[in-house]
């Protein structure tokens, strides 16, 4: 979702280039001519990682295909751009879990997926994504929406030198609460999962729809908590941060945002997923579960279902759990012939050891019925 620093630049930088060739050649008037041949081209919107050549460099050649990816850090963002018109530009889109199953198909921006075709790559996945797959599935359970890869814990990091994972896991979200953390934490560029997060410091679930009283709590919490932070940054400056001493911790986080600078060997450095909290079922920690969907373009690339196959493979597989970027857990890791590429270190990277049990402490990431409402109190408190 996010990216190192050095790498973000890149990845922004080559995202813009993207953008402007796919603006250029496609996107301004959408003047692609009619009923052109698309069966070598593909144009895939996603999350980072998917965007890396070391991904999709053999795909373009096993094709002879050319390929195009667009990386934003935001569902929303990319889900606006189908509604505003691209939805004649791109054959893919990677976005966290409840975007499909909620609002993509019931807007007729995806399409499903043959079910005989794909149900079976899910069996080999782990144990938690066997089919029929919740969110890679619509409301009657009948059509295959996308394919589940990435996914991962994402509350909070801690420097465990500064704050154990004992007390951090135990003490959940109300470490920000406490004064004496003030001037000793960052805050990570998200506006989305911060809204999230200061829901849960206030002590309520972000998943339901809030009350006068509970706004007003949001509101007062997060101007409290911008205000005692020491840093804003995106997460190369967050890891920077953690690891020079400026900070002990940082709101919001994960294995996703933390992996880079384990895997630099800062195992010290940990995503912490909350043994408690206001979240359903008395859990404190959030979980993202990456989807992929084929785009309902009238034009659609055959190249589509194709990438989504050659994902499946347990080398490519591993490829994108590694790609540029920040390292994750794949789906695919239920396959031994996938699991067995991963290295000790690498599994020490993307905490591994506790990953089962973070992602039982977790809910999955859902819609917030008035995100609207409080992104623009975050917002505002953030100018304030």
């Amino acid at each position: 979702m996010f990216d190192s620093n050095l790498t973000r630049r890149n990845f922004m930088k080559t995202s813009a280039s993207v953008a402007a060739t796919l603006a250029a050649s496609q996107m301004g008037p959408f003047s692609r001519p009619a009923f052109a041949a698309r069966d070598k081209e593909l144009n895939i919107l996603c999350w980072e990682g998917y965007n890396s050549a070391q991904v999709l460099d053999p795909f373009r050649s096993s094709k002879g295909a050319t390929v195009k990816a667009e990386s934003l850090t935001n569902d929303p963002t990319m889900i606006n751009r189908l509604r505003a018109g691209e939805i004649n530009v791109w054959d893919l889109i990677n976005v966290n879990n409840p975007w499909a199953r909620k609002v993509m198909l019931p807007e007729k921006l995806i399409k499903p997926l043959d079910r005989a075709k794909f149900e079976p790559y899910f069996e080999k996945m782990l144990p938690q994504f066997k089919p029929p797959y919740k969110w890679a599935m619509d409301d009657s359970g009948k059509e295959l929406l996308g394919m589940a890869q990435r996914f991962g814990p994402y509350s909070f990091v801690v420097n465990t030198d500064k704050i154990s994972r004992a007390t951090a896991e135990d003490q959940g979200w109300d470490l920000f609460n406490d004064p004496k953390l003030a001037g000793r934490f960052g805050i990570l560029e998200s506006d989305d999962w911060n809204v999230f997060g200061i829901c849960c410091i206030a002590g309520f679930n972000p998943y339901k729809p809030h009350s006068a009283e509970e706004v007003a709590k949001f509101e007062e919490t997060a101007k409290r908590v911008l205000k005692n932070k020491k840093v804003v940054g995106d997460i190369a400056t967050m890891n920077q941060a953690l690891v020079s001493g400026e900070i002990d911790c940082h709101l919001t986080g994960g294995s996703y945002s933390v992996s880079p600078a384990r895997a630099d060997g800062h195992l010290n450095l940990r995503g912490i997923t909350p043994k408690k909290g206001p979240l359903a079922g008395g859990k404190g920690g959030i979980a993202w579960i990456e989807i992929t969907s084929v785009v309902n373009n009238p034009e659609s690339s055959p190249l589509a279902e194709a990438f989504l196959e050659y994902v499946q493979d347990p080398v490519v597989a591993h490829t994108v759990a590694f790609a540029e970027g920040t390292f994750n857990p794949v789906t695919q890791m239920g396959n031994p012939e996938c699991f067995k590429l991963f290295s000790k270190e690498q599994l020490d990277a993307i905490q591994w050891d506790s990953l089962e049990e973070e992602m039982a402490g977790s809910v999955e990431y859902d819609i917030v019925p008035d995100y609207d409402k409080l992104l623009d109190i975050w917002n505002a408190a953030k100018k304030s």
